[in-house]
């Protein structure tokens, strides 16, 4: 409350200051137009009375300073907007001169061909901010090479935080993670990144085309572009080309910002085509069908099962019926790992998992994989 509260003096203080500065630059404005017309009455008036001037054009030039005191006028709205716009660039300028703390690292190395998409977590902490309490409490976790991993929890417990690590959206403040046997912070985020592939529970789209959000995933480092029948095969794969047929300009539909003009369940099979294009070694699900209808969650789930097929992944799941094709569930609770096993043996042992599966699922309903 502290911390808001000294925030919001300095936003007030801010707020008054730019008040009177307007307040003041619409006084003169203001004052300054129809001082003007004041003055064109007054002389006009005299010329008028003397018979150098008559009254048509005494109107004339009356109308015309009433005109110009409008447009005076209307420069203190344009001020007001030069404010915020100058705000607004100051904020982006500030964005474009932060300095990341996940950098690349001064001589990176370079993964082995053919990458196996093996990942290892030895022991790792994490917190978002020195002032805020730990995340994760000195996690490990493995995932072999083709191996599904389902990560669930309760919510808060770091499922999520896990996932943002591996790519180094964020850098571990403990312990280390490896790609592969190679320290992922001697990789470049280039390297590393290109060899994950997320679909995440909300997925962003540019507006653009449906093409071009695909193809997208698929450019080359020399900025060479995926093939008319690589992004198609992508989108077959994803089980997208059904919908994108039918829609009136088929690939070349524009879907609008953040694809606001498509569903969410074609804009997780447009995710997922992304994947297919990129062709990863692993694969992160972040609770992909979590708000999806029963139909668009069937077809997503359909392109899932060809996407992990050969492909390491980890699965960040809320609903447990989510979990059934992995190969190994870990249950994470309060940013420590508390069970590990799979879906039936979990659920014998009575602990976290069996008490989230019974939150989830009534007695005697049947889980169908």
């Amino acid at each position: 409350m502290r911390r808001y509260g000294s925030h919001l003096v300095e936003v007030i203080a801010a707020a008054m200051r730019r008040a009177r500065i307007r307040g003041t630059f619409f006084g003169i404005l203001t004052f300054c137009g129809f001082g003007g017309v004041v003055a064109v009455l007054w002389q006009g008036g005299r010329l008028v009375l003397e018979g150098s001037l008559t009254a048509g054009a005494l109107v004339s030039f009356l109308l015309y300073a009433l005109y110009v005191a409008g447009a005076v006028g209307s420069l203190a709205s344009l001020f007001g907007a030069y404010q915020e716009a100058v705000g607004a660039a100051r904020r982006v300028f500030d964005l474009l001169e932060a300095e990341s703390s996940v950098k690349d690292p001064v001589a990176p190395l370079r993964l082995q061909r053919p990458l196996r998409g093996e990942i290892a977590m030895d022991n790792v902490s994490f917190q978002y901010n020195p002032t805020l309490p730990e995340v994760l409490h000195g996690v490990s976790l493995r995932i072999a090479a083709g191996e599904v991993v389902a990560l669930v929890g309760p919510s808060g417990a770091g499922k999520t935080t896990i996932a943002s690590l591996l790519p180094r959206f964020w850098d571990v403040t403990g312990g280390r993670i490896t790609f592969d046997g190679t320290e992922i912070r001697d990789l470049s985020l280039a390297e590393l990144r290109g060899a994950i592939g997320i679909v995440p529970q909300e997925p962003t789209l540019f507006s653009g085309t449906i093409r071009e959000n695909i193809a997208y995933a698929g450019i080359g480092d020399d900025g060479s572009q995926p093939t008319e029948d690589s992004v198609r095969a992508a989108a077959r794969a994803a089980h997208a080309v059904e919908f994108i047929e039918r829609l009136p300009d088929g690939f070349e539909t524009r879907v609008g910002e953040r694809g606001v003009k498509l569903s969410g369940g074609q804009r997780q099979r447009i995710a997922i085509a992304r994947v297919f294009l990129k062709n990863p070694a692993l694969v992160i699900l972040d609770e992909a069908t979590s708000s999806l209808d029963s139909e668009s969650e069937r077809l997503v789930e359909q392109a899932m099962e060809d996407l992990l097929r050969a492909r390491s992944t980890l699965i960040i799941a809320h609903r447990l019926s989510t979990v059934l094709r992995a190969d190994r569930v870990v249950v994470i609770d309060r940013g420590v790992i508390v069970e590990e096993g799979r879906h039936q043996e979990l659920l014998a042992s009575e602990g976290v998992y069996s008490r989230l599966y019974r939150g989830q699922f009534r007695p005697g309903d049947a889980l169908v994989g």
